[in-house]
């Protein structure tokens, strides 16, 4: 009997497998046994063919494969690879003694190539964590093991190509250090909409670059054609590069939902859930408890246009990830926690038809207008920083070049700035949207005059203590974005000014 490690990364809960092979007289065939699914148990016949085109002798003997622990449920195409390896060790056919600390992972195809899987990242850290130094993976998914800092990798494209490593030192095959990025599958820089596209609206842009630079949520209120959508849109034009943890980050997470899960993600997601989008879609969850928008959204932007449409269950199920940057997707089998730190990015019309409180003619009734905007409970909108105004511009500012005050550069490096700013005073990636009391009582950094006049603000406009927090955060960002150290009452007046006291007044 051999054993052979393969890292698994069962939905962030990472752990070593040991493939036991055994073999014995008796009519020949392969069982596999430990608890697995329909896609682990076809492995037997992905290998007789895999073994047959490569040329690679399988023993005409009892083959009994064990994935250990076997209490465990095991879904995942890449044991094949690890099966594979153990079958060829268990009779005899290699010579290198493979180390304990070697991990395989890989999905074998009947014509003995090596495919790429799905998850490959959680999967090199789970082993990482567990003591695994080497591993085998598929030639397809270097670029995002590269990314893994202090492991041996070694690519492999078909079974044919292990044999002979596994055999002979292999002078095409040759041992990488994960130390960065691989410039071959980034993803190119994409964004359709910049801020410089938009005319006017120079209260909204500002409420997103405060937005942008301390990780805000916000909410675009307004009739419909005013540009609300567009500027949303425009958000991540003004947002600064991922960090390196942030792309692996990013990239695991989006390898676990993508049909292509071997591509660098580089960008920053922004994701765009339609309203009739199922709860499960926007949440995660079903069969496999894959990742939802809430995840897929993590480091970018999650944007819900016109959100009193969404389904009450899934805009309620946004407290969770909007106060701890985590989701918990909970099942009867089994439950996970997946990361979800987003800016949450929403629009919505002042009433059904939209026209309420504009020139134009409203036709909805008291009630009708009511029931809208009870869709949006007092808990998420406490939980939303930034409310804004959007009205209509005039016409014939839509086709003038004016100069814009502000290029698109020139505002993402005041929020870069901003948020390099916050990282040092933190000593850590949190933003100033996550400030705790304790962090506010300490790092806020308020001048008496700043605080007199929160004060006197908090007790006529009737505030409640979340918002009189959230209120000192805001300002927070406004004074580093203007690079200042203390908070004065020029900053606490403009972080009033982005009230959601129209939703809360009308419900």
């Amino acid at each position: 009997m051999h054993v052979i490690h393969s890292p698994w990364d069962n939905n962030s809960n990472g752990m070593i497998i040991d493939i036991e092979c055994h073999l014995s007289n008796g009519l020949p065939g392969i069982t596999i046994i430990g608890y697995t699914n329909k896609a682990v148990d076809e492995a037997k016949e992905r290998l007789r063919s895999a073994f047959a085109s490569s040329k690679l002798s399988l023993p005409r003997k009892r083959i009994v494969i064990n994935l250990a622990p076997a209490d465990i449920p095991k879904e995942s195409t890449s044991f094949d690879l690890p099966i594979a390896a153990a079958i060829l060790a268990a009779s005899n056919q290699i010579t290198r003694t493979i180390s304990s600390q070697t991990g395989f992972i890989g999905e074998v195809g009947l014509d003995g190539i090596i495919r790429p899987v799905r998850g490959v990242i959680g999967k090199l850290l789970a082993g990482k964590r567990s003591g695994l130094t080497h591993f085998i993976i598929p030639s397809a998914n270097l670029d995002q093991a590269m990314m893994i800092p202090g492991i041996h990798i070694m690519p492999v494209p078909t079974l044919k190509k292990l044999y002979n490593y596994l055999n002979t030192e292999d002078t095409t095959l040759v041992t990488a250090t994960g130390e960065g990025l691989s410039s071959q599958t980034k993803e190119k820089p994409h964004c359709p909409i910049r801020f410089s596209d938009i005319s006017g609206q120079e209260h909204a842009k500002r409420a997103l670059e405060i937005a942008a630079a301390g990780g805000h949520n916000i909410l675009l209120n307004g009739p419909p054609g005013t540009g609300k959508s567009m500027l949303a849109k425009a958000l991540l034009s003004i947002m600064p590069p991922m960090t390196h943890e942030e792309i692996v980050e990013v990239t695991h997470l989006q390898s676990l939902s993508a049909h292509d899960y071997k591509k660098i993600i580089t960008n920053r997601p922004f994701r765009t859930p339609h309203h009739s989008a199922s709860h499960v879609a926007i949440v995660g969850g079903g069969h496999n408890l894959r990742p939802g928008e809430i995840t897929l959204s993590h480091r970018g932007v999650l944007f819900f246009d016109e959100l009193p449409e969404f389904n009450r269950l899934t805009i309620e199920a946004l407290r969770q990830p909007l106060e701890e940057r985590t989701i918990t997707i909970a099942r009867a089998k089994e439950s996970v926690e997946y990361p979800a730190n987003f800016l949450l990015a929403t629009t919505s019309n002042p009433c059904p038809c939209g026209y309420y409180n504009t020139p134009k003619t409203c036709r909805c009734t008291p009630y009708e207008i009511q029931k809208y905007r009870r869709k949006l409970s007092g808990p998420i909108l406490d939980r939303i920083d930034l409310y804004v105004e959007v009205t209509e511009v005039k016409h014939e500012q839509l086709l003038t070049h004016t100069a814009a005050p502000d290029t698109t550069e020139r505002v993402r490096q005041r929020v870069s700035k901003a948020q390099l700013i916050q990282r040092n005073r933190y000593k850590s990636t949190k933003l100033n949207s996550d400030m705790t009391n304790g962090d506010i009582k300490l790092l806020a950094n308020l001048s008496e005059e700043a605080t007199t006049l929160l004060n006197k603000a908090a007790q006529k406009l009737d505030i409640s203590a979340r918002s009189y927090m959230r209120t000192i955060k805001i300002s927070r960002t406004i004074a580093d974005l203007m690079r200042k150290d203390k908070i004065t009452s020029e900053h606490i007046s403009e972080a009033l000014q982005y009230r959601s006291h129209n939703y809360h007044s009308d419900t």
